[in-house]
């Protein structure tokens, strides 16, 4: 029986490196493929890994039907054994249900990659539509770290290096090292941060810590004394 499966996790925890794998395996094995991204970090269809791995995909736009694709595919004497699709948080609610039929009509493994939540925690379209469907929902292993040293679990938004909690869901960036801002070095005009729970919610992201903490390793402390310290 054909799987729709669904890995996720926040950013920098190695998803299109996943999904890369996952391609990988499978052509290894004799199968064919097709790879499907949107709104990758490298520019359109392209899957990047942050390791240095890329590879040429499908570009999935806002009116792209994954069902007249396999289809016309398969009439035209295609082969098509499995579909990875990475950055599936930007894809319509209605794509993933293509997704679903195509797994249980056609009888084609789907594996699906990507963030399940905004910088405001709340769920992309997608990804809900994701967890509604699919056979099984995977977190990646490889732990991303909030610069405090605990696991990450929140992406944080940033522009001009201070973290954001307003602005439309939908804003492509990557991570960066917001350390670089503290250091007097341009900061990007928006970029991404993996923080821990905690920290999202006090917004206190690397460079925030940096610029007001004498001791840069990981740590404990609470609102008032992180506010008392001196630079």
């Amino acid at each position: 029986m054909a799987e729709f499966l669904y890995f996720t996790g926040p950013m920098d925890c190695g998803k299109s490196t996943l999904a890369l794998q996952f391609d990988h395996t499978h052509a290894s094995g004799g199968r064919k493929g097709r790879l499907f991204t949107s709104q990758d970090r490298a520019g359109a269809a392209t899957i990047s890994s942050r390791l240095g791995l890329t590879r040429p995909a499908i570009e999935v736009s806002a009116g792209f039907d994954f069902w007249d694709y396999v289809v016309g595919q398969l009439t035209g004497g295609e082969r098509v054994d499995y579909l990875i699709c990475d950055e599936t948080q930007f894809y319509q609610p209605v794509q993933v249900d293509q997704l679903a039929r195509i797994v249980d009509e056609l009888q084609i493994d789907v594996v699906a990659v990507g963030i399940m939540t905004d910088f405001q925690t709340r769920l992309f379209p997608g990804s809900q539509r994701l967890v509604e469907l699919c056979d099984k929902v995977e977190l990646l292993q490889v732990r991303a770290l909030c610069w405090c040293g605990e696991r990450a679990t929140h992406n944080a938004r940033t522009v001009d290096g201070v973290m954001v909690v307003e602005g439309d869901q939908v804003v492509v960036g990557d991570v960066v090292d917001q350390a670089g801002a503290a250091a007097g070095a341009a900061p990007a005009v928006v970029a991404y941060e993996v923080l821990c729970r905690r920290h999202h919610r006090r917004r206190v992201t690397r460079a925030v810590a940096r610029a007001t903490l004498s001791d840069p390793l990981p740590f404990e402390r609470d609102d008032e004394e992180l506010t008392s310290l001196e630079p």
